[in-house]
């Protein structure tokens, strides 16, 4: 998969966020998005995907050498995000069913092997209305990590998390980035530091 990125530019009323964004993202070349506070590096994560619709500029997916259409763009894509909801009426086992049904686990894997895979084996039947903040943060990378799309997308992947849930995530990331386009927006090293890449979004302010 990917990513062609032209004069990509997002403003909310009159003000904008980030402007003249150029840049193309390919599998096996990993991207730390930075940028100081409210410079748009979690918009430009969301233009990205297409949960918000860009003011200006373009953004084309390609997935072996064929144009993507826009309306089946969500299909290749995971996203963890702060803001992220989750459904917190079910229970893991209830959310992860539901879940699984409009995305793929990766092969080999049962919905028992991802709740082992974030350590949340003990909260199976429990209503994720219950889980803690760093609970809820590896449900939200597993479903990333654990998925068959080709594109990770992480906003600051370990919010929430504790001194074990970071280790937690840097050995976890690791198996994925053969297989997956991986970008982070982050200003913390230990978030991104097996990147190759970065793209800086500049305060617009």
């Amino acid at each position: 998969m990917q990513i062609a990125v032209e004069g990509l530019g997002k403003k909310f009323n009159r003000e904008w966020i980030f402007r003249n964004l150029s840049i193309a993202f390919e599998k096996g070349k990993h991207c730390a998005i930075t940028g100081g506070n409210g410079s748009g590096k979690s918009t430009f994560l969301q233009v990205l995907c297409g949960y918000i619709p860009a003011s200006e500029g373009k953004v084309t997916y390609t997935f072996n050498n064929k144009p993507v259409p826009t309306e089946l763009v969500y299909q290749h894509f995971d996203i963890s995000t702060p803001y992220l909801e989750l459904i917190e009426e079910f229970t893991l086992r209830e959310f992860l069913t539901f879940h699984f049904k409009f995305k793929k686990l990766k092969v080999g894997l049962t919905i028992n092997d991802f709740v082992e895979l974030v350590y949340l084996q003990n909260s199976a039947e429990k209503p994720i209305r219950n889980f803690s903040s760093g609970m809820k943060q590896r449900l939200k990378l597993g479903l990333c990590f654990y998925s068959q799309s080709e594109i990770c997308l992480l906003d600051e992947p370990t919010t929430n998390l504790d001194t074990a849930g970071i280790a937690w995530y840097r050995k976890s990331v690791e198996p994925i980035l053969e297989d997956k386009l991986v970008l982070v927006s982050s200003n913390q090293k230990h978030e991104y530091e097996f990147c190759t890449e970065s793209l800086h979004i500049p305060d617009f302010k």
